[in-house]
């Protein structure tokens, strides 16, 4: 028996604003409202307003929170310093990827963990069980948060209009407890684009408050509301991995190029450590597939699952693809054998549906912006 999609705090205003739903993740969430094209390179150029309440957040509390995380998940937390975040992962002992996550830390025992919405429940329950003998108490606040993001060389300058806080000194991969239009809020300078941004935690019942002070914030600046479609392409171009995608749980950080969220230094044991050294030599001496990026020299889309080809022979596998708005041609990452993974490796094709149409092999990211 199928059960009905959750609703974000702002389900009737996106309805009101005639955006497109999709059920993702469980969640019923904005698509697109008009053309993702244009709310793309609104992001690109302005600024674009998204609905994130589908993500999980979870509070790690307690003297022992730094420690049950550095077991619990692959990188160093204890080293986060208060108002910073980290970039990570949580792996099962066979060094697969159960999520990719941020992980905010709010105060000196005081974490939140953000997971992708359809790993949640995996990463508060792999979290919970991994506290045994910790001092600290795992708590899921996914109802306790909406989360706004504002995206694009234009959002400082939006935000600052409606806040007194810090945004010039809170850095890429840091937060700070402020207020925005009136509305308690974790501002984080985080987000999924590869533009600079902000991304707003908040209470549900203040997000449409929120919601519409940014959109008359932004009416000036070229702001316009966001849906998933285009936060994929945007994603995609800035080689920014999805799990499902490029990250699942038959492959390790190495495998996904992603090594170096792995801090084998740190003191102690953590979940999957033995597996995972097994993972960087093999990624060291002899690599069997690297994650690159293609780029079409045609007009023809590749999709995840298509095979990618040289010589008539299958050495790969599309992960991500779609028509790229700021490059104006089809772009894609995928899996393929290392011997042919080296930038500008020639006959390299993607079979779609029958036709071996031929791709570049390039660096990611696809795009990186201007600083």
């Amino acid at each position: 028996m199928s059960t009905a999609p959750r609703l974000t705090a702002l389900d009737a205003l996106h309805r009101s604003l005639g955006a497109t739903m999709t059920d993702f993740a469980g969640w019923d969430m904005p698509l697109r409202y008009a053309s993702e094209r244009d709310e793309h390179n609104a992001v690109r150029t302005r600024a674009g307003l998204f609905d994130l309440s589908h993500m999980g957040e979870i509070t790690v509390t307690g003297a022992g929170a730094a420690a049950l995380l550095n077991f619990a998940l692959v990188g160093n937390i204890g080293t986060v310093a208060v108002g910073r975040a980290r970039y990570t992962m949580i792996c099962a002992e066979d060094g697969g990827i159960l999520d990719d996550l941020i992980v905010y830390r709010l105060g000196e025992t005081e974490y939140m963990v953000v997971a992708n919405a359809g790993n949640a429940q995996i990463v508060l329950d792999a979290l919970t069980a991994r506290a045994e003998g910790f001092d600290a108490e795992v708590r899921d606040d996914r109802d306790a948060y909406a989360l706004l993001a504002v995206q694009g060389p234009e959002s400082p300058a939006i935000l600052a209009s409606v806040t007194d806080a810090d945004l010039d000194g809170l850095k890429y991969y840091a937060g700070l407890p402020g207020t925005v239009a009136g509305v308690p809020a974790l501002i984080a300078r985080t987000g999924y684009t590869g533009e600079d941004g902000f991304e707003l935690f908040v209470a549900p019942a203040h997000a449409e408050q929120l919601w519409k002070a940014l959109t008359e914030a932004g009416a000036g600046r070229g702001l316009v509301p966001c849906g998933l479609s285009c936060r994929d392409t945007l994603r995609l171009e800035a080689g920014m991995p999805l799990y499902g995608h490029e990250l699942t749980t038959g492959l390790t950080p190495f495998d996904a190029g992603l090594g170096r969220v792995v801090k084998f230094e740190k003191e102690g044991d953590f979940v999957g450590r033995k597996a995972l050294e097994a993972a960087a030599e093999r990624a060291e001496t002899a690599p069997p597939r690297k994650l690159v990026g293609l780029v079409a020299e045609g007009r023809r889309v590749p999709r995840a699952g298509f095979p990618v080809t040289v010589g008539g022979e299958v050495v790969g596998e599309v992960t991500s693809g779609a028509p790229s708005p700021t490059l104006g041609k089809p772009i894609a990452m995928a899996y393929i054998d290392a011997t042919h993974a080296t930038p500008g490796t020639a006959g390299v094709a993607v079979d779609i549906r029958g036709s071996h149409e031929p791709y570049e092999v390039v660096a990611l990211p696809f795009y990186k912006r201007q600083k």
